[in-house]
């Protein structure tokens, strides 16, 4: 099933306390293909349907008798503290305060009263190919905890058995890899739905976009052969730890070995070139401009983008305007500069995913 035929099958709750609000909504989705919409004007029975039921997005008003929308939020927050709910607000109040508090307690966008149907439905459907993203993200965490380990065994005794069932489980690999040095396992999610975005804005087919979705998971699987003190080291390298390191993209490519599939051939591609640089002046075979392939060109972008946001044990998290500035400062020598300006196009859908994919704090 497509991500658009997902889209349209997500399970949506509608809570307004007039009447009539409720039905336009339902009617207005219904006319855009969705299916499986609830409606309520009584705001107390969200947390108890919630409870019985998993909705992939909430229509909240703000204004309610009863329970206002923020004391909704604060009720779900609290019983569904470990679970993604994505809130889109409807309110007629536009003030900062109000925007400030629904960001708090949860909320993911806003529209204001009276809306305007297209720009409530573009976010409507935003909104849900996120949450289809993270349910995702549960289905991979499903399959890691119980084939993970014995995955990784196997792929180092049977190379044999690695070359039949590459496909199936090259997302499992990636993430993986990143478990390695990144407990949370977010950052893998998160770049590679930056890279699928990314290439989309660059006008690929939808293999490619598919594909590299799948493909950029696997861009550090070569970690698997760093030794720990140096993969897990928190300081600055050392010349020959910084020589090591640098192996992870011929160790990947070697795992990965000579595919015969398109998406192995593309995850090879990546795995060998998203540390290669516009100027020359990467690694590990020195490709400048475009003898780059265009999916390593678009994984470098998106991958050092999430490492400069991210908390690592050797820095803090960067701002998203730091990066940006750093992107910009770089284009045309690190990356293509193609690439950096379409990636600041579609900042608005990254800041998007960045919110649905946190890395989370230890012991949380």
């Amino acid at each position: 099933m497509s991500i658009e035929e997902r889209i349209l099958e997500s399970s949506i709750l509608i809570v307004d306390d007039t009447a009539d609000n409720v039905d336009l909504l339902i009617m207005m989705l219904e006319a855009n293909g969705y299916t499986n919409l609830k409606g309520v004007t009584d705001s107390r029975e969200v947390n108890d349907l919630c409870t019985q039921h998993t909705y992939d997005l909430i229509l909240l008003d703000i204004r309610m008798p009863h329970l206002d929308g923020f004391q909704v939020m604060e009720q779900l927050r609290y019983s569904r503290s470990m679970d993604y709910l994505p809130i889109l607000v409807l309110t007629a109040q536009n003030d900062i305060e109000t925007r400030t508090r629904a960001l708090e307690l949860g909320a993911k966008d806003f529209v204001t009263k009276p809306f305007d149907r297209t720009e409530i439905q573009l976010r409507i459907h935003n909104i849900l190919e996120v949450r289809q993203l993270y349910k995702e993200k549960q289905q991979h965490n499903l399959l890691l905890q119980s084939i993970v380990d014995e995955r990784t065994r196997e792929l180092q005794q049977k190379n044999d058995e690695l070359q039949s069932s590459r496909h199936n489980i090259i997302q499992c690999l990636g993430r993986a890899g990143e478990y390695r040095d990144n407990e949370t396992g977010m950052h893998v999610i998160r770049m590679a739905s930056y890279a699928r975005l990314l290439a989309d804005a660059l006008g690929k087919d939808k293999t490619f976009v598919k594909d590299i979705w799948s493909a950029a998971t696997m861009h550090d699987i070569g970690k698997i052969g760093i030794p720990d003190h140096v993969l897990l080291k928190p300081g600055k390298f050392e010349p020959d730890e910084w020589e090591i390191m640098q192996r992870h993209t011929l160790i990947g490519a070697e795992i990965l070995g000579e595919a015969s599939s398109d998406i192995m051939r593309m995850a090879r591609s990546v795995v060998l070139t998203h540390h290669e640089r516009w100027d020359g002046k990467g690694y590990p075979n020195g490709l400048k401009g475009e003898e780059i392939p265009i999916e390593g060109r678009i994984v470098a972008v998106c991958d050092v983008f999430d490492a400069l946001t991210s908390d690592r044990p050797y820095k803090k998290a960067w701002s998203v305007q730091e990066a940006v500035d750093y992107l910009n400062e770089n284009s045309g020598t690190a990356f293509d500069p193609e690439l950096v300006f379409n990636f600041l196009q579609i900042l608005p859908m990254i800041h998007e995913v960045m919110a649905a994919f946190p890395d989370q704090q230890s012991g949380s």
